[in-house]
């Protein structure tokens, strides 16, 4: 009988046809779960390089491009495996991935609080992992080829490797990252890597050479894994508590963001993704002139909208005006307002303020918020992270702008946090610029927020026409005495008005921002950061 030439190469195996077809299953069950953790384990090296780094946009597409190139030398690497050995180099290769994948977070988090420069743990680790992940698919595509003929081994291999990738993007977003963390996602990934080769090693055992080795291999991995469960919390807190100079009271990792709480003397500091958003000791000083001014210049105050805010200070100042009817608060982390309704630290800092019948909470990103909702505002808030990647930078752009301008009332206001005009000034006035640019009328002010540095915020007004000089007399004249303040009165708001003569020398020569041009980015990332 002749054979085919697609089978001419494919080693003779001693299995039934029954056997043949049990053992293929239980391979292709174990290439679908490499494809899975594989993914998820590229996704968990990006996200802990975007936390511990900072700008997800690079991070994700160095510590990916990283990854595969790794898994290219991986795949390389692979073909000096000998014939015999490419069951047991199978085997293996799963079990450093279980020890290797299930220690990646718990090792970031404890080496960085004493290296520097994140980057040197996090990219070694992303590519032993990715060699790793390499060296599975050409091995596992030479064990199917015992099986079946080529044509049909190569299709159902990639086919069951993709398929696995697919399911590991869906676990990773919508329930490792969400209810697991960054903690224990690792180790729940390195144990499927376990149970694959645990699975090879009892479905194939006749084949395997190197018995004794892995089966003691595979037992000190298992207690490993078992013991590291129990660990690997306290070593992320050990982690994060040298991160930060005051005790941790609160870490979570949501799909969004690490969210983290420090106190000191009875004082509390919120940082999300490492970094700074307010502390109790002065958070007036940014967020009374951030709300009042705006509250106060417009013509009405009755529909407020919140881009951002989530832990509900600024929402606190609004609740402030009895004349205020609805308030819509849009923060895209579902975990971050629930944290400030429910957390008695959030819930004494905002008094409370998310559980008030007039507020309405969106979890949605900002600019799709903007861009489908149907109602007019008086005034708006934006609250929103400073513009350090370009997807934040979109946020400050004059598109976003002119989005937040169609949502807002004739002679409404709005106002948006815009960085420290002292260690970003050309981020500051480029967001001004952009104001502006999306016809909104603009000035900027700022404060000194001792525990943050400068800061600023521009306000516009939709009054067409209307010159900077005539909203720096409108924001002169207004009285807060009425209000129940801690920082913000009238002197304040004089001296927030007032800059040196040299904040605005280039500001003609400063380009706004747009979707062709994230101005605002550059700016940001290319000035005196390092000072402060």
């Amino acid at each position: 009988m002749e054979h085919s030439p697609e089978r001419q190469n494919a080693p003779d195996t001693p299995f039934s046809p029954t056997e043949k077809k049990n053992k293929s299953l239980v391979l292709k069950l174990s290439i679908f779960a490499t494809g899975l953790s594989g993914i998820v384990a590229e996704y968990i090296m990006a996200t802990l390089a975007t936390y511990l780094i900072g700008n997800a946009v690079v991070q994700w597409t160095l510590t990916i491009s990283v990854m595969l190139f790794a898994m290219g030398v991986g795949s390389r690497q692979s073909k000096f495996t000998g014939e015999s050995r490419v069951l047991d180099m199978f085997i293996l290769t799963e079990l450093l991935l279980s020890l290797l994948v299930a220690l990646s977070a718990t090792t970031a988090y404890f080496l960085t609080a004493y290296i520097r420069q994140a980057a040197f743990v996090i990219y070694p680790t992303a590519f032993v992992i990715g060699f790793l992940i390499g060296m599975e698919l050409p091995l596992a595509t030479r064990l199917n080829d015992r099986f079946e003929e080529l044509r049909i081994n190569i299709s159902s291999v990639m086919e069951k490797d993709y398929f696995g990738a697919l399911f590991g993007g869906i676990f990773f977003a919508f329930f490792a990252l969400p209810h697991l963390g960054l903690t224990y996602t690792p180790i729940v990934l390195g144990s499927l890597n376990f149970l694959i080769a645990a699975m090879l090693f009892f479905e194939f055992r006749e084949s395997v050479h190197f018995k004794q080795a892995l089966f003691g291999g595979a037992i000190g991995s298992a207690i490993f894994l078992v013991a590291l469960f129990f660990l690997a919390k306290p070593i992320v807190l050990f982690g994060e508590q040298q991160r930060y100079q005051d005790r941790v009271v609160y870490e979570e990792q949501t799909v969004y963001q690490k969210i983290v709480v420090t106190e000191w003397r009875g004082y509390y500091w919120l940082y999300l993704n490492n970094n700074e958003q307010f502390s109790s000791y002065d958070e007036e000083r940014y967020h009374e002139p951030l709300v009042h001014p705006a509250m106060r210049a417009s013509v009405s105050r009755r529909h407020i909208l919140i881009l951002g805010g989530g832990d509900g200070l600024a929402l606190r100042e609004i609740l402030k005006y009895p004349d205020v009817e609805t308030i819509t608060l849009v923060d895209i982390d579902p975990q971050m307002t629930e944290l400030a309704k429910t957390h008695p630290i959030f819930s004494t800092l905002n008094h409370a303020s998310l559980e008030s019948e007039k507020l309405t909470v969106i979890n949605q990103d900002a600019y799709t918020f903007l861009m489908s909702a149907p109602m007019i505002y008086d005034v708006v808030l934006v609250d929103l992270p400073d513009p350090k990647s370009v997807d934040l930078a979109r946020l400050y752009s004059k598109e976003f702008y002119e989005l937040v301008k169609k949502h807002l009332a004739k002679g409404g206001t709005m106002v948006t946090q815009a960085t420290s005009p002292s260690f970003a000034r050309k981020a500051f006035l480029s967001i001004q610029k952009s104001v502006e640019a999306a016809g909104l009328p603009a000035l900027g002010y700022h404060n000194h927020v001792p525990t943050m540095g400068e800061w600023g915020w521009v306000l516009g007004v939709n009054l067409d026409s209307l010159s900077r000089a005539k909203i720096k007399q409108t924001l002169s004249s207004l009285e807060f005495d009425s209000l129940d303040t801690r920082f913000l009165n009238h002197d304040a708001m004089l001296s927030m008005l007032n800059f040196g003569k040299e904040t605005y020398d280039d500001y003609e020569e400063i380009e706004p921002t747009d979707e062709t041009n994230f101005a605002v980015f550059h700016y940001y990332r290319n000035f005196g950061w390092e000072i402060y």
